[in-house]
């Protein structure tokens, strides 16, 4: 049995951004609908946006269209679209994403996928996502329709360890964004964010340019050594 103190008691990662690079998906789904409307969607938009949850995206959606617009309908309308070209695309994979989940499943690190993502949106890319790592990827799946309250709040964190049977703090979150970050950290994890278009600025997560290269234990014990400085 693996030492608690050299390794995670769980490993839990962020999909979007941080694992895939869905980005270019959700820009393409988002102009498409606020294009829809007559109204159209900038980078500085797409930017606010990232990490979600879906209700806080669609809410701002609907706002930047205005009347008669209402966030329940633009919402639907965005995971119609997201779905579509998930289901028909394959995943692609940020680098060393997928050799860092097999290297989870060799060391028998139990893995939890924490998105904002709705578990439609998430059921699209899990049999790829399954394909490509060899097995299945995630002992646990937190979505956010699963929860009551999505990222930034705790409670997606909380719920994917709780369901694992570890506490939060013995816990590895891997996130590409400042709400997922917020979230992890105030769930308790030990936290490592790896940039995907957004700044991270908050100095209790340790950042990392990629995850090309790094083992799960690796970047525990880094991030642990980070939040004692």
């Amino acid at each position: 049995m693996r030492e608690r103190s050299n390794a995670p008691a769980a490993v839990l990662v962020d999909l979007d951004g941080t694992l895939v690079d869905s980005e270019p998906v959700w820009w393409e789904a988002q102009n498409e609908v606020m294009s829809s409307w007559g109204s159209s969607w900038t980078t500085p938009d797409h930017t606010y946006c990232l990490g979600g949850p879906l209700e806080r995206v669609s809410g701002y959606m609907a706002d930047r269209i205005g009347a008669p617009a209402r966030a329940e309908e633009v919402g639907r309308q965005l995971l119609s679209a997201v779905e579509m070209r998930m289901r028909s695309q394959p995943p692609r994979w940020q680098p060393g994403a997928v050799n860092f989940l097999r290297a989870c499943r060799r060391s028998e690190i139990p893995t939890g996928l924490v998105t904002a993502a709705w578990r439609i949106l998430v059921d699209a890319s899990l049999e790829r996502i399954r394909a490509d790592v060899g097995g299945a990827p995630f002992d646990v799946v937190v979505t956010g329709d699963s929860v009551t309250a999505g990222k930034p709040h705790p409670e997606p964190y909380e719920a994917a360890a709780h369901a694992i049977g570890v506490s939060t703090q013995d816990c590895l979150a891997v996130e590409d964004s400042p709400i997922g970050v917020q979230s992890a950290l105030t769930a308790g994890c030990v936290v490592v964010a790896v940039p995907q278009g957004a700044r991270i600025d908050d100095a209790n997560a340790l950042v990392v340019d990629t995850l090309e290269n790094r083992q799960p234990q690796e970047l525990w014990l880094d991030a642990r050594r980070h939040g004692r400085l």
